[in-house]
């Protein structure tokens, strides 16, 4: 199986950094989001700068799109911004992807990190610039022990991801590739677009939120359809969280469904990682090499 690449890594941030704060999705629900963002910010040793237009609200999405990526465009151009840490995810940033300045990127590689909607931003600034991106907390996250230490440990270097002993072996082995995906619904989404994610040789991982089983279904249904999942070298799913109850069609097990896509791709698959909406998560280096062992319950970065 073909392998991909790995990415080139952003510079760590260290104390003293300078982050940028953006909202590139949905709006902020009160102005605490934005002071907790800042209080986590400095909590690290990191000197945050806001964006101008963090603040702003149209209907369901975080002001115009014209100015939500002025922030990103603005803070990925200066080489005094270390980092940019997206306050929170919702919906909006894949609106962003056709008009994104890819060559500051390329210039002043950066830590990116989010989760969520921000899996637009992952998946599109690891293929034009390039670069790896951290799947983790948004700043605006009331931040338990683990998350603080993943987090921390991802973005200066020292150390990500690691043993998940409550994960659940879907399909035994092990896999070597690039660690791609994060937010099922819009890895989906981006099927049959130019910002797709390349799954050839790579480790998937998926999390997602808030979507009935039946959902989650046609999602995974349409990237097997599409040929994506064909030649994936392992896959990890996190957390299906806050699933609704259905009231019309017939309820499935999650569990049943995940054993399925693992069926399919016949790749080490594990189920369960600390990984999406939930309280202790890791942050994920995206683009970069990793190890999946399914047996020792183990994903580690290279």
């Amino acid at each position: 199986m073909d392998r991909l690449p790995a990415l080139q890594r952003p510079r760590p941030l260290e104390p003293g950094a300078r982050v940028g704060l953006v909202a590139p999705a949905g709006p902020l629900r009160e102005t605490t989001d934005l002071e907790r963002a800042i209080e986590n910010a400095r909590s690290f040793g990191w000197q945050p700068v806001a964006g101008d237009h963090v603040l702003d609200r149209r209907a369901y999405l975080a002001g115009r799109d014209e100015d939500r990526l002025a922030d990103l465009d603005r803070f990925a151009r200066d080489d005094a911004i270390d980092g940019i840490w997206c306050i929170r995810g919702g919906y909006g940033a894949m609106r962003l992807l056709d008009a994104l300045d890819y060559d500051a990127w390329r210039r002043h590689p950066k830590a990116l990190i989010g989760y969520s909607d921000v899996t637009a931003l992952h998946a599109a600034i690891g293929c034009r610039a390039g670069l790896v991106t951290y799947h983790g907390p948004t700043a605006r996250a009331v931040l338990t022990p683990f998350s603080r230490d993943a987090l921390m440990g991802a973005v200066t270097n020292s150390h990500a991801c690691g043993g998940a002993p409550g994960a659940t072996i879907l399909r035994q082995g092990r896999a070597r590739g690039r660690l791609v995906g994060g937010n099922l619904a819009l890895v989906a989404a981006l099927a049959g677009t130019p910002f797709a994610l390349p799954l050839d040789g790579a480790i998937l991982v998926l999390e997602d939120v808030n979507e009935s089983v039946y959902r989650l279904d046609r999602m995974f249904t349409q990237l097997r359809l599409s040929g994506a999942l064909r030649r994936v070298a392992g896959l990890a799913f996190g957390a299906f969280t806050d699933i609704p109850d259905n009231d019309v069609l017939e309820a499935r097990p999650l569990a049943e469904l995940l054993e399925e896509v693992a069926d399919w791709c016949d790749v080490p698959c594990l189920a369960n990682i600390p990984m999406g909406h939930i309280d202790d998560q890791w942050t994920i280096p995206l683009g970069a090499t990793a190890v999946l062992d399914a047996d020792a319950r183990t994903l580690l970065i290279e």
